[in-house]
């Protein structure tokens, strides 16, 4: 099997060391491996996707030394394809449609029937029907149904990486309790969300190694589930450790101060970013 791997940002904002640590690792991978490395750009959020973010993206990671081996796929051109897989699901009777907004559900969290609050979806709308759904709508999965619609075999990945080694897994009680009925189709521009999108592109651009960092762990059992229902086979994982700052936190693009452009203008080389990431 050749190894395939990809760095897939979202354009909305400048790379920082974090995000260099992540495309290096994966690129280092692949090219240990003689395998392949791709670029993915996940700009379905096309408010905050700015097409200048693209262009530095790539202007860095060239820089950085990080090549490619196809065209770099921009989700944004391809919104059908995923709208034909949350159509699929439905199909199956997994979704139904939400018109909740963050405030209604953060309401709905908050009532004293409902206990603690937590950010798994109150259910809110889950008798609804998906004829019903309109243009103000989201769809989300039937958690419940999803679960019960495979065998008990076929859930479960493995984790390569480090941090998390091992065969994992899926526990429908965990799934259905803990991530509830997650939204796959966003009602904002009518595609994909980004659980879907993300997992459905690991299939279409032949990912054989999926590696991320260790902050989306816990989405892959999502992802791995709604493959597994579209009939895919889910790839291997390799979740790595983040660059976080002085104070242990994770970096995020609102962290201009570590971008890569910057420490370009510095005079900072290539070589040095590596040693900064530990690499």
């Amino acid at each position: 099997m050749t190894f395939v791997t990809r760095f897939a940002p979202s354009p909305t904002g400048p790379l920082h060391l974090g995000h260099a640590y992540s495309a290096l690792v994966g690129h280092d991978m692949a090219r240990a491996a003689g395998g392949h490395f791709l670029l993915r750009f996940e700009d379905t959020d096309l408010e905050r996707c700015k097409p200048e973010y693209v262009d530095q993206t790539i202007d860095d990671l060239t820089w950085l030394g990080i090549t490619w081996d196809a065209k770099p796929l921009m989700q944004s051109e391809t919104l059908d394809f995923y709208n034909q897989a949350v159509e699929r699901l439905s199909a199956l009777g997994l979704t139904y449609p939400c018109s909740c907004s963050r405030k209604d559900i953060a309401a709905a969290l908050a009532a004293p029937q409902e206990g603690v609050a937590h950010t798994v979806y109150p259910q809110t709308c889950k008798s609804r029907k998906m004829a019903e759904r309109n243009d103000n709508d989201a769809s989300r999965l039937h958690m419940d149904r999803a679960c019960a619609a495979l065998p008990d075999t076929t859930l479960g990945f493995e984790e390569l990486g480090g941090l998390k080694k091992g065969i994992y897994p899926i526990e429908r009680e965990s799934l259905i309790s803990d991530v509830g009925d997650i939204v796959i189709g966003r009602k904002d521009i009518q595609t994909a969300a980004y659980f879907l999108a993300s997992a459905l592109d690991d299939i279409r651009q032949g990912i054989t190694h999926v590696v991320r960092g260790i902050d989306l762990f816990e989405f892959t059992q999502v992802q791995v589930l709604l493959l597994k229902l579209l009939g895919h086979t889910p790839p291997l994982y390799y979740h790595h450790g983040l660059i976080r700052d002085e104070n242990g936190k994770r970096l995020a693009k609102r962290d201009d101060a570590r971008a890569i452009s910057l420490y370009r203008r510095e005079g900072v080389t290539p070589q040095e970013i590596r040693l900064m990431v530990g690499l």
